[in-house]
C-alpha cells in the first residue's frame, strides 16, 4: 500500500509540474503618460485593467500592471523604467504619448526637443530589448480611438468607451 501511495504520489507531483508552466502568471506592464494610467476615468475602466480583465476572461493567468503617470514625458518614462518594469515583466505595452510636445512654462517651445524624444525612445527599447523583454506600441491604437471621437471634453484623455476600444485592439498583440 505505501508503494501504491508513492506511485500515486510521484504521478500527482509530475502533473502537477507539467501544469505549472502554463499557469505561471505572465507580467505585463503598460507604461506610458495620461492616457495610459487612465485620466477621467476609474482605475477599472483605464485600457491597463480592461485589458487585464479580458485576458484573464479568456482563461490567460495574467497581471498587467499600470505604470501610466499623467504628464510624463519619455524622459521621464526613461529615469523609471527599471523601478516600473521589474524582472519577470514578459510584455512593455509603451505608450509615449504627446507630453514632450507640451510647451514649456514660458511657451517657449517643447519640453523635449524631437531628437532628444527620438534618443529617449530608442534607448528605451533598447533596454526592454536588452533584457528581452517583448514591446507592443499603443500610440497609434490610442491616437485612432481618439481620431475615432472617443474623447472626454478636453479632446486629449480618452473615454471609458475609448480604454475599452483600446484594449480590444491590443488583446490580439499580447496574447
Amino acid at each position: 500500500m505505501r508503494a501504491g501511495n508513492a506511485v500515486v504520489f510521484a504521478l500527482v507531483s509530475i502533473l502537477l509540474g507539467l501544469a505549472l508552466p502554463n499557469s505561471a502568471l505572465a507580467q505585463i506592464v503598460a507604461l506610458g503618460a495620461s492616457n495610459t494610467q487612465g485620466k477621467g476615468v476609474s482605475s477599472s475602466e483605464a485600457w491597463p485593467a480592461v485589458l487585464e480583465s479580458m485576458l484573464q476572461a479568456r482563461g490567460r493567468n495574467v497581471h498587467v500592471t499600470n505604470a501610466g503617470i499623467s504628464g510624463d514625458t519619455t524622459g521621464g518614462e526613461l529615469a523609471r523604467l527599471d523601478s516600473s518594469v521589474p524582472e519577470g515583466t514578459t510584455i512593455v505595452i509603451l505608450n509615449f504619448g504627446g507630453n514632450d510636445f507640451r510647451r514649456g512654462l514660458r511657451g517657449n517651445g517643447p519640453i523635449v526637443s524631437p531628437e532628444e524624444r527620438r534618443a529617449n525612445m530608442a534607448r528605451i527599447l533598447g533596454e526592454l530589448h536588452r533584457r528581452h523583454i517583448r514591446t507592443v506600441a499603443a500610440d497609434g491604437i490610442i491616437n485612432s480611438a481618439r481620431a475615432a471621437g472617443m474623447v472626454q471634453s478636453d479632446g486629449i484623455h480618452l473615454t471609458a468607451e475609448g480604454h475599452r476600444w483600446v484594449a480590444n485592439h491590443l488583446i490580439g498583440m499580447v496574447r
